[in-house]
């Protein structure tokens, strides 16, 4: 009778659930209270380092992996990590003390300078007009800033994020951070990630009126929708023949992050295609997949996990996948949020911060603000980032 269990177990269907081992490592179910606790711990940490200027971090090299780029780079990630701090810190609760900090923080993000192209091979400007815009198009839809001083300082550096953006979009249509194979004034390579991540802030800043070019838009959708494989999996960039063979990048296992940003923006900008099941279905892989990210997490060199993974898509992937998951019907979101949250809170540091790519200010504060953004997306009444 076992010899025909096991049997039987090995005929099964591709893809067939089969019964987890008696042994298997049970994932704590993690309840909205749980993602408040953390949550309020990661404002904390906000809290307790804010600069004078208002900003979180510095805009410096602090971290050996980053020598040899162009200077500007790491204002631009401090610039995009502040973004991101925005973005989540507004998500919470209104307080005295949390309104003074946003009021400081948005202060200096739109007075303070807009990010230029590095050097001729290093475009990283794109990370801050990506969150850039994004925080901008938050900030405009928030009430606290109603205002109609705040409300025109807020478009106006909308739209000077916006014109960085349209200014870096190659010609396939999306967006990279490094230059492609011809040097040019218009960047000649792209990721799908950098191009999602884009085009979510895109469409808000059209929905709210903002002059977007809705032919931008369209590009960098089609551009996704091309690095889109049968399996599921996105593409790092847009091949016409991406290689497959072996442990690479553009398996599902190395694609894991890019498919919740990818799924997420494709919805937001209408693609008919992205359907419930295509959503189930990246979620599926994100959490049976998940100890690629777990592996990767903390290793100091770019990519050197296993499929290629680095360490800086897991709590990018995360916070996506919190939005993704709320694209699902109302009934199915909670149990995912559950398994989400468990994977955001075991990496929190007990000072409430978080991080993952090591050494970096910058990383951690969009670490942490992933992280809160994660967990808000799961906590009833928060507003869609």
């Amino acid at each position: 009778m076992q010899l025909l269990f096991a049997l039987l177990l090995l005929v099964q269907e591709p893809g067939a659930a089969r019964p987890a081992p008696a042994n298997a490592p049970q994932t704590p179910v993690l309840g909205v209270d749980e993602a408040r606790s953390s949550i309020l711990k990661s404002a904390g940490w906000f809290s307790r380092n804010q600069n004078a200027d208002g900003s979180f971090g510095s805009g410096v090299i602090d971290s050996v992996q980053f020598t040899g780029f162009a200077v500007e780079t790491y204002y631009c990630f401090h610039l995009a990590a502040n973004s991101l701090a925005f973005c989540a810190l507004s998500s919470l609760g209104s307080t005295k003390e949390r309104d003074a900090e946003l009021e400081r923080l948005l202060t200096w993000l739109t007075t303070t300078r807009v990010p230029k192209r590095g050097n001729d091979w290093d475009v990283d400007a794109s990370w801050p007009a990506v969150y850039g815009l994004h925080a901008m198009t938050v900030a405009a839809a928030d009430p606290r800033y109603a205002a109609k001083d705040w409300q025109e300082r807020i478009a106006a550096r909308g739209m000077q994020f916006y014109a960085l953006l349209e200014k870096h979009q190659e010609p396939a249509g999306g967006w990279g951070y490094y230059e492609g194979p011809v040097v040019s004034r218009r960047p000649t390579w792209s990721t799908s990630f950098t191009t999602g991540a884009a085009v979510i802030g895109l469409v808000r800043a059209r929905e709210l009126g903002w002059k977007i070019d809705s032919a931008v838009i369209a590009r960098a959708q089609r551009y996704m929708q091309l690095c889109y494989l049968p399996s599921g999996a996105y593409t790092y960039d847009h091949s016409v023949v991406p290689r497959m063979s072996g442990e690479v990048i553009n398996d599902v296992k190395g694609s894991l992050s890019r498919m919740q940003v990818c799924s997420l923006a494709l919805a937001r900008s209408g693609d008919p295609k992205l359907n419930p099941e295509r959503i189930r279905s990246a979620l599926r892989a994100f959490f049976e997949q998940h100890k690629f990210l777990d592996v990767a997490r903390m290793k100091p060199v770019p990519h050197e996990a296993y499929y290629q993974v680095a360490a800086y898509f897991y709590f990018f992937g995360h916070a996506y996948c919190g939005q993704l998951i709320n694209l699902l019907p109302e009934a199915e979101r909670e149990s995912w949020h559950q398994k989400l949250r468990a994977h955001v809170i075991k990496v929190q540091w007990e000072d409430g911060s978080s991080i993952d790519f090591p050494n970096m200010k910058s990383m951690q504060v969009a670490g942490t603000a992933f992280s809160i953004l994660a967990l808000q997306a799961g906590v009833p009444g928060t507003p869609v980032w």
